[in-house]
């Protein structure tokens, strides 16, 4: 009985914090830490229904009055991309992907720091020193992997890194952490066609679903998650198609 108690997720509540998304709201957030002695599946389960893991916290929206942030998941087998996505393919296809175990690098930091000064300056994010770099990438209870996105070589045979997307594998699908690329080549829309080369990726995993995190009404920097259709969105009903 000690034992069962113990690898059980003990939830707790944050105070309220100004919403980074919707001006003038306050959000709060439900989370557990993610260790190693709770089961698998346990942890498995949490991703999979709604929470969000940023290294071992697996946290959701908990606010008061508010229920904008809603889970959601592309269905891979099918998604098929429409013709503003085939161009960005298209646009892209001098990169390559690579896929690497979830170990920072000084070149993934230096790219990071490039993209949130140029992005998100004012955010949570923009202290994060090296140390947090390197925590958010390896510091995690499931399996975590790393995309790297490189131009294939010029002529001096140099690959520069403008893309990285941090991922999980689930037991049914991909979800997609934390992604970020080089903000000199922001007309390639790197955002975009990293998601769309995990949904790739994921259908030759075998993997039905790729997921995408929170969409929130209200808030224009989501808007770009409705353009993955088909996608289920997670209710008090369960996983419901959008």
């Amino acid at each position: 009985m000690t034992e069962h108690k113990s690898n059980f997720p003990e939830f707790y509540i944050t105070s309220p914090q100004p919403c980074p998304y919707l001006p003038g709201r306050l959000e709060r957030k439900l989370f557990t830490h993610l260790t190693r002695d709770k089961p698998g599946f346990l942890v498995d389960n949490l991703l999979k229904g709604g929470f969000r893991r940023s290294q071992n916290i697996a946290y959701m929206p908990y606010c008061d009055a508010c229920s904008a942030c809603v889970p959601v998941r592309i269905l891979v087998d099918e998604f098929v991309p429409k013709r503003s996505l085939k161009r960005n393919a298209r646009d892209n296809l001098d990169l390559v992907a690579t896929r690497v175990p979830a170990a920072p690098s000084s070149e993934q930091y230096a790219l990071f720091r490039d993209y949130i000064e140029a992005r998100h300056a004012d955010g949570g994010m923009a202290e994060m020193s090296v140390l947090d770099y390197s925590l958010m990438v390896e510091d995690s209870v499931v399996e975590t992997f790393v995309t790297e996105y490189r131009r294939k070589p010029d002529e001096n045979g140099e690959t520069p890194l403008l893309g990285v997307s941090l991922c999980d594998r689930l037991s049914d699908g991909i979800s997609m952490v934390y992604s970020f690329y080089d903000p000199d080549v922001s007309a390639r829309s790197l955002g975009t066609y990293m998601i769309l080369d995990h949904v790739n990726y994921a259908r030759e995993q075998g993997y039905a679903f790729v997921y995408l995190g929170y969409w929130i009404e209200g808030s224009p920097k989501m808007r770009y998650k409705d353009r993955f259709q088909p996608q289920e969105r997670l209710t008090s009903k369960g996983w419901v198609r959008s």
